[in-house]
């Protein structure tokens, strides 16, 4: 009965001593569960480069920066106010040089506003719907990305020129596009319509259709659909691409000088204008029109950086748009 009850009696605990090692074991297990997703996206596991290396690397980057980005604004800017305040903005207050912002400002206020309205379409085209000629339209959203701004203004001395395919329609009913408005706006359109396509494009095909097609089956109209479910999945990227397009359009140079005619204080934009200004010798008035330029560059990349953090995060959680759809009040 004593050798039976000598065996029994340490029974208990070693029941306690294992529950408190698998406890142990299991707390163990989680902690290491939440600590190896940390360790695996640590980055100093894939730094496998010496110390050394990575010091060069990083040295080129921030040399080859500062040498082809950082110093070339500087020398616009120290040019440009080498004179003072006073002869920067008296060369910015000069007529030739506000009629260039003038037109600079309304060349881009249309091409942007087009392209606007070109990419969206094209874009919900694309993304949305299969049909005929698909692949074919995505090639001719690109194609200004392939031709020299040159050649596209060319282009449009072709067709609008004196001898061009519409010029002798053109004269003889007192239509002007080259030389004029028109004829810049036509080529700034021309190689700034991608951006906005192209931004819009492959968010609208990784969101697919489920959420339009939801608002449609709910008895929602077309722009409803659009207004109310599509364009706050796509806010972002629009003001991406109409970013880019803005700045491109600004900054244009080859196809305007083809089609402007350099008329001054008439035709030149403010990269015409900047161009003019140095090979006439005003270094003062040529780096002020250059800074404003300038200005505008560093304003896009810190509102583009904005923007790519904003993609990058993703959309906010929404709603069921069908709850939006019942709350409509014009359904009631």
């Amino acid at each position: 009965m004593s050798t039976q009850t000598s065996f029994v009696t340490p029974e208990a605990p070693l029941k306690a001593y294992a529950s408190t090692a698998g406890a142990a074991i299991s707390s163990l297990s989680r902690r290491e569960a939440r600590e190896r997703p940390r360790a695996l996206a640590s980055p100093k596991d894939f730094r496998t480069e010496p110390g050394p290396v990575r010091f060069v690397i990083v040295a080129l980057a921030v040399s080859f920066l500062t040498i082809f980005v950082v110093l070339p604004l500087v020398v616009v800017f120290a040019s440009a106010l080498s004179k003072g305040f006073g002869a920067y903005f008296a060369a910015l207050a000069e007529p030739e040089a506000l009629s260039a912002i003038r037109l600079t400002l309304l060349v881009a206020a249309i091409s942007v506003g087009l392209n606007l309205l070109f990419g969206v379409i094209a874009a919900w085209a694309i993304a949305k719907f299969d049909f005929p000629g698909k692949t074919f339209l995505v090639t001719l959203i690109d194609l200004p990305f392939s031709v020299s701004p040159v050649i596209s203004g060319l282009v449009f001395v072709l067709l609008f020129g004196a001898q061009g395919y519409w010029g002798t329609w053109l004269q003889a009913h007192n239509v002007h596009i080259l030389f004029a408005v028109p004829g810049i706006a036509l080529a700034t359109i021309f190689v700034t319509f991608p951006f906005v396509a192209r931004s819009l494009i492959p968010l609208m095909q990784e969101q697919g259709t489920q959420e339009e097609e939801a608002a449609i089956s709910l008895g929602a109209s077309g722009l409803q659909t659009f207004f109310r479910v599509t364009l706050p999945n796509i806010k972002w990227g629009l003001l991406y691409g109409v970013l880019l397009c803005n700045a491109r359009a600004m900054g244009e140079f080859g196809a305007v000088s083809v089609v402007s005619g350099h008329i001054r204080g008439e035709t030149n934009t403010m990269p015409l204008l900047v161009e003019i200004l140095y090979n006439e010798y005003q270094f003062v008035a040529s780096f002020a029109i250059a800074s404003l330029l300038a200005m505008l560059a560093l304003i896009t990349l810190v509102v583009k950086t904005v923007l790519e953090q904003r993609l990058d995060e993703g959309q906010t959680p929404r709603d069921d748009p069908r709850d939006d759809l019942r709350d409509d009040p014009s359904d009631h």
